[in-house]
C-alpha cells in the first residue's frame, strides 16, 4: 500500500492505509466488525450526524483482504459492539487463596499487556465473573493489562476509545464542537479496572493505576501511533469512593448526565449517572486538546 486510495469518496493517505494495515495486524482477535469500529475511530471516518461509517470501513477492509493487501480475521458470528458476551468459566479463573497485607510486600508488581489469545480470554473471563459490570466488547481502539506479583495475576485494567461527549470533561478542555471531533482520539477511557475480590493489599489500586499511567502514553502511541493525552474514567459512587483516584492525583470534575458513553446525538437517557474523574498526561492538555499547542 504505497499509494493513496479513494473507496466511498474518501481518501485513505499510505499514512492511514499503513495504520489500517497495523490495526488489522495487531489485532488479529477481534471480529471484523470490531476492526472497523476501531478503524473508524481512529481515522474519524463518521456520517454527518456523527454515527461512525463502520458499514463501509468493514467493506473497505474486505475490498483490501481480497486484493492481499492485509489478512482479515475469518468471518464468525458476534455480538455487537459494546453489548455483553457469554464468557467461558474455566478452572484458571476460579477464586484464588486470599491474600492480605501491604503492597511492599508483594514488590515487584508487574503490569504486562494482553496480547496473546490465552491472555485475552482470561482477562475476558475474570472480568466477567468478578466485575461488577462484566464483560464487553469494547468500544473502538482498546489495550489491556494484567497486572502480577510472583506470577500470581492480582487484576486487570482495560483503556479504550472516549466517550463520544461528557458535559463535564468537554468543560473542562474547553474545544469547540470542530475541536473535539478533531482530537477527541487523543482522550482514552480507563473502562475496566478489577482488583480480584481474594486480594486486599491495602493501597495496591492507587500504586497500580499510577504505574499504568506512566505506560500508557508510549505503549497506545506504539499500538496506534497516536499520542494520547488525558485519560478518562467513570466511578459509580454507590459502590465505591473513588479515593484511589484521589490518590493517584486524578481530578474529579463532577458527574455524567445520564447519557450513554456512545450518545452522539445527545438523545440517549436512562443510564446511571457516575462521578467522572481525569488525569491529564501532559501539563498542557487541555491546550493541546484545543489544538492551540
Amino acid at each position: 500500500m504505497d499509494s493513496p486510495l479513494i473507496f466511498c469518496g474518501r481518501q485513505f493517505s499510505v499514512e492511514d492505509l499503513k495504520l489500517v494495515r497495523e490495526v488489522v495486524t495487531r489485532h488479529s482477535g477481534l471480529s471484523r466488525m470490531e476492526l472497523a469500529l476501531t478503524v473508524c475511530e481512529l481515522l474519524q471516518w463518521q456520517r454527518n450526524s456523527g454515527g461512525l461509517k463502520s458499514r463501509e470501513c468493514r467493506d473497505f477492509l474486505e475490498l483490501l483482504d481480497s486484493k492481499g493487501l492485509l489478512n482479515l480475521p475469518k468471518k464468525h458470528a458476534t455480538k455487537p459492539v459494546g453489548s455483553h458476551t457469554q464468557v467461558p468459566v474455566t478452572t484458571e479463573g476460579e477464586p484464588g487463596v486470599e491474600m492480605v497485607g501491604k503492597v511492599g510486600d508483594l514488590e515487584p508488581v508487574v503490569l504486562e499487556l494482553v496480547q496473546s489469545k490465552q491472555q485475552r480470554l482470561l482477562f475476558r473471563e475474570l472480568v466477567e465473573r468478578y466485575h461488577y459490570l462484566g464483560y464487553a466488547v469494547p468500544f473502538g481502539a482498546h489495550l489491556r493489562y494484567f497486572f502480577y506479583s510472583d506470577n500470581r495475576v492480582l487484576g486487570c485494567m482495560q483503556f479504550s476509545s472516549p466517550a463520544w461527549r461528557m458535559a463535564a470533561r468537554d468543560q473542562w478542555i474547553g474545544w469547540s464542537e470542530q475541536e473535539r471531533q478533531e482530537n477527541l482520539q487523543r482522550v482514552i477511557t480507563q473502562s475496566r479496572f478489577l482488583i480480584l475480590p481474594w486480594i486486599r493489599i491495602a493501597n495496591l489500586a492507587s500504586v497500580v493505576l499510577s504505574r499504568a499511567l506512566h505506560r500508557i502514553s508510549r505503549d497506545w502511541e506504539v499500538l496506534y501511533g497516536i499520542e494520547p493525552l488525558l485519560v478518562e474514567t467513570l466511578v459509580d459512587e454507590s459502590r465505591y469512593s473513588g479515593h484511589c483516584y484521589k490518590a493517584s492525583n486524578w481530578e474529579r470534575l463532577g458527574q455524567t448526565t445520564g447519557r450513554g458513553r456512545m450518545d452522539r446525538e445527545h438523545k440517549l437517557e436512562g443510564a446511571q449517572p457516575k462521578a467522572v474523574w481525569i488525569y491529564p498526561l501532559k501539563h498542557d492538555a487541555a491546550l493541546r486538546l484545543r489544538g492551540r499547542a
